[in-house]
Parts: structure tokens; sequence; C-alpha cells
């Protein structure tokens, strides 16, 4: 955790499912599944939803546009089978196609502030800011490997995920070990993804979130594109509730005072001694001392941050109850600067 926020981190994510969409209308079609606009400058990823009718969360994913015909899709491993079936059941008659190639595609992620440094060492292609911003999406080389690398983080920090070709990814993967050692490089695992992620709040789609929640109550509703030519599947819905007024039910972080008691999942939160929701995925916050999650939070008045901010929070711990602070923005770098640095 501490390797991610004040070095670099290496982890292995292979296991996410990737899948290419090519063809004249992929553009057009992956826009019109995906929430966000996710069809506008190539070279560039999107963190998109995918929402059904009734404009609940059917997949929450990224999606990178390579060229104007051609695409990748990374989701989550668990959501492999769902994405898949979605894609092509909604790419109708388009001339459009795709392809699963997670196991073509290593995925090795390079995170935290030396992340640029460690990764410049090792490529000719200029990273600096100005030249490869935040989202930017490019192929680089990496010894004799060739290299997909996005500027895209999942844990709050500078950070970079690397596509390589599966044939290709040991060589990457020393090089980037070798040059590491120079640079404090730290091999990271998903426990660690897990304090970090949780720390800025970010949601996993079947842990956190899921098809009953709609995308606002999900706190997503940045990444919606309302006005985007075409409109996409759900939009009648989302624009709906937001016109029935302020939310009464949203996903928010909730974090215990105490540094001792853990949360797991499924701890009850209290306002004001009142059962007003769940914890549905916790875990330690190392950096800000203490553990910390996401709860849904149902009231008879809008959750606000005014809501949030009066009252008396607790947890119930294990029949214990632990003072809260609860907040609707992230509690580390609330303002991404850190990411965009």
């Amino acid at each position: 955790h501490r390797a991610v926020r004040e070095g670099v981190g290496l982890m292995d994510m292979s296991f996410m499912s990737k899948f290419l969409v090519q063809g004249p209308d992929a553009g057009a079609a992956l826009n019109r599944i995906s929430a966000n606009e996710v069809d506008a400058e190539t070279g560039v990823i999107t963190y998109t939803q995918w929402l059904n009718d009734g404009g609940t969360l059917e997949a929450d994913l990224t999606v990178t546009k390579l060229q104007p015909d051609r695409f990748l899709v990374v989701a989550s491993d668990n959501a492999h089978g769902h994405v898949q079936a979605w894609l092509r059941r909604h790419l109708d008659d388009r001339g459009a196609f795709v392809t699963d190639v997670t196991s073509a595609l290593a995925q090795i992620n390079v995170q935290g502030p030396r992340s640029r440094q460690l990764l410049q060492a090792v490529t000719s292609v200029d990273l600096s800011n100005d030249a490869f911003p935040f989202r930017s999406a490019r192929y680089v080389d990496i010894g004799f490997g060739r290299a997909l690398c996005v500027r895209i983080t999942y844990l709050g920090e500078l950070g970079y995920e690397l596509y390589v070709p599966a044939e290709q990814a040991m060589h990457v993967y020393e090089q980037l070990v070798e040059e590491g050692a120079r640079h404090g490089l730290a091999h990271v695992g998903l426990k660690a993804l897990s304090s970090l992620r949780m720390e800025k709040g970010y949601r996993d789609y079947g842990h956190d979130i899921d098809n009953t929640d709609s995308v606002l109550e999900a706190g997503l509703g940045f990444a919606v594109a309302l006005d985007k030519p075409g409109g996409f599947i759900g939009r009648d819905a989302v624009l709906a509730r937001r016109e029935q007024g302020p939310l009464t039910r949203r996903l928010v972080q909730v974090r215990l005072l105490d540094p001792e008691p853990l949360m797991h999942h499924a701890e009850i939160v209290r306002r004001d001694g009142v059962e007003v929701g769940y914890v549905r995925a916790a875990s330690y916050g190392h950096t800000l001392g203490g553990a910390v999650g996401l709860a849904m939070i149902e009231s008879d008045e809008p959750v606000t941050a005014d809501y949030l901010g009066s009252g008396e929070w607790t947890v119930d711990v294990a029949g214990t109850l632990f003072a809260a602070e609860t907040s609707l923005r992230p509690m580390y770098d609330p303002t991404n600067a850190r990411i965009r640095a």
C-alpha cells in the first residue's frame, strides 16, 4: 500500500476481461451501449457504465479508442461472460464484431508517484505530463516488446496499465523489474489493491455495485453523457430519475474514526441511532488511518453532503458501535490532483 502511495508498485492484472470491438460501425455501436462518450478522440480511454432500459447497471468498465474502427473494452474478470454476451447482443446487425483477447494480452499495471520515472527509463516514448496526459493511450516500446500503454489508475495515483502480447509479457516484465530495482519497485497484490481503491471510493461491479443500482444511486452520474447525440441505452430512465428530485438512496464512503476495528462487509450503519444502511465492501485505509468502506444509505430525506455532514454516524462492528464519518466525495485526494500530476 505504501509503495503505491509513496513510490511505485507493479501488479499483474492479466486476469482482467479484454475485448476488441472492430469495424466501421464499432464507435457508433459502443456509443449506443455506453452511457459515457466513448467515440470521441482517438488514443483516449474512457470510464463508462452500460445500462439497461431501466437505468440500472449492467457493466462498469473502460473503453479505449485505438483507431476510428478499433476499440479495446476492459472489464473485471467476474464480468467476462456478461460483458461479452451484452456486446454481441447489442451490436445488432451493425458493421462491427467483437473478439475476446483476454488470453492474448497480459496486463501489467505500474502505479505510484514514481511510475513515470520507471517507465520513462525503459521506453523512447515521451511520457511527460504534457505529451502523455491522463487518459492517454498509445503504443510504446519496452525493450524488444511493444505494449499499449494507458495512463489510468484504479488506485488513486499517477499510474499506467500496460497491455502486452502474451508472448512478450515475460520480457517486458523482466525489463520493468530490472529497471525497477533502481526506483524501489515493489510487487503489489490484490489486498493492497482493495485498500488503495477503497480509500478513493472506486467501485467494483459485482461487489459493491450491481444491477439493482441505478447509475445515479451508485454515484456514477459524472460518467454519464446525457447530451451526446443519439443517446444511449437507459438514457430515458436516467433522465426520469433526475427529474424526480434529490436522491434518497446513495452509495457513500464511510470511515471509522477509531483506527483499531476492521470492516469487511454487511456492517450496519446508523445515523442518530437509526439504521440507514449497510457496508457493501470495506478494507483498511492505511493512508486514511482507519477502516474504510462503501455503504448504501437509504433515508426518507435527500442524501446530500449536508445530510452526511450532520447527525451522529456509527457503524456496528461485531456488536460494538464505533463512531464514523461519511462522504460523497473520495476521502483520499478528492480533487484527483495526484492522478493528474
